[in-house]
């Protein structure tokens, strides 16, 4: 158990800007197996997510509320995923082949589809959640970063890296494997069934078909992904699980 609590702790340090990691070492190895409990992380950010919630509801507005939980998500994750979002929508947009596309994503600028897709995305998210029925918003505001980071479990175990001088995300990549999906799906599969019923089971399942998509889709265009790749699956999968809970929850 020691050393699952210690992957744990760098799954946690790795997706905010929280530091729990600290005097603990760090390889490529231990990094890959600390993908199995991001699922579970994202369940704790959630939970943060609740509390503040739960704290200010009484207080403020639901509509300043809710760009307040906006805003504390990405403070929480330092915009990691954000940034992933806005570098692949760039290159896809600029880029007429893979190595075009991963030229433009290394580009620390951010272009005009970059800038779009930013803003489109955290509108659909805030928008999303302010729309989620009041008796499934804790529920949503816990499965929404859990289904996020999931996803990044999925294209790590079964896409291949790309980048070939390497990166932070190819040390997640190269070394996860079948462990690590199995652990973060029945995570993912016991959040959906505790916070939403049978119907999260029914929202796992269309979640998982968006995965299948996504792996796909980057196969075909990329040939496998960076980290970028991962952040940016990770922003359209939260923003798809308020979408689907609105569709499938809501009276």
């Amino acid at each position: 158990m020691k050393r699952e609590w210690q992957e744990v702790r760098l799954a946690g340090a790795f997706l905010t800007v929280f530091p729990v990691a600290r005097n603990l070492e760090t390889t490529p190895e231990r990094l890959g197996r600390s993908l199995a409990f991001f699922p579970a992380v994202g369940l704790l950010i959630g939970l943060g997510l609740v509390v503040l919630n739960w704290a200010l509801g009484a207080f403020l507005p639901r509509a300043v509320l809710d760009c307040l939980l906006i805003l504390t998500l990405i403070a929480a994750t330092g915009a990691l995923h954000l940034d992933g979002i806005a570098d692949l929508l760039d290159g896809l947009a600029g880029g007429k082949d893979r190595e075009g596309i991963l030229r433009i994503m290394k580009d620390s600028r951010v272009g005009a589809m970059g800038a779009v897709g930013l803003i489109m995305v955290l509108l659909l998210k805030y928008l999303s959640l302010y729309n989620v029925p009041e008796e499934f918003k804790s529920a949503a505001l816990l499965f929404m970063p859990c289904a996020g980071r999931w996803v990044q479990v999925v294209l790590a175990s079964f896409c291949r890296y790309i980048r070939p001088e390497g990166g932070t995300g190819g040390a997640f990549v190269d070394h996860a494997g079948e462990r690590e999906f199995l652990i973060g799906t029945v995570t993912l599969l016991l959040a959906g069934l505790v916070l939403f019923g049978l119907k999260g089971i029914f929202l796992v399942f269309l979640i998982g078909l968006s995965a299948m998509v996504l792996i796909r889709f980057f196969e075909a265009r990329l040939g496998g992904v960076t980290g970028d790749v991962l952040g940016a699956a990770t922003e359209a999968v939260e923003v798809l699980t308020l979408l689907l809970v609105l569709a499938v929850m809501s009276p």
